[in-house]
């Protein structure tokens, strides 16, 4: 019987012991001060994402704040105006008269946050000019920020959003750009470096 009594305490005195070292090992290690986070597709480690949802409405009154803004005027007269399209409106001067025309473009968020712009339709006055004709003549008369580039021989313009220089060097990428179900979403980066 004495045999077996010390057993059991032997026996629950390693059990304690080893509780008691384990206890200390896990006490004494360093905190691990490295945070590990997911990242996000291919988005940069010194940037933090946010996601933002528009609409038709609030973007139309920022494009024209920012045309505004930034003092993009030149000969020709031009507004944007977003509807299940995004429309290019404005005048070209031709010989000694303004003529009207009317740009549509079908909007398509890439991959990589940029938004293409393609050519849809053209309507000039009575005049039948080329799509390329009047988007050279805009892309001319104009001094367009680096982010916006104008392709007339491909009908389309490019916008470059992760190179549009915006305050506090944020970022912003377009998720999607669908115009007629009038969801349109960003995702501006935040530096946190």
């Amino acid at each position: 019987m004495k045999n077996k009594w010390m057993i059991a305490f032997f026996s629950l005195l390693g059990v304690v012991l080893l509780g008691i070292t384990i206890l200390a090992i896990l006490i004494t290690r360093p905190i691990d001060s490295e945070v590990k986070t997911k990242q996000t597709n291919d988005e940069p480690r010194d940037a933090v994402p946010f996601l933002i949802k528009s609409n038709k409405e609030d973007l139309n009154r920022i494009i024209e704040h920012y045309i505004e803004e930034e003092g993009i005027k030149g000969p020709v007269d031009y507004r944007v105006v977003l509807d299940d399209t995004v429309n290019l409106y404005g005048s070209v001067p031709v010989f000694t008269k303004k003529i009207e025309f009317k740009l549509t473009f079908e909007p398509k968020a890439l991959d990589n946050g940029d938004l293409l712009l393609k050519q849809k339709s053209i309507s000039v006055g009575e005049l039948n000019l080329p799509v390329s004709y009047i988007l050279n003549v805009i892309k001319d008369s104009y001094d367009f920020p680096e982010w916006v580039r104008i392709a007339p021989s491909e009908e389309m313009i490019y916008l470059s959003l992760q190179n549009m220089k915006l305050k506090s060097d944020f970022t912003i990428k377009a998720e999607t750009f669908n115009l007629k179900n009038d969801d349109i979403s960003f995702k501006l980066l935040l530096p946190v470096d």
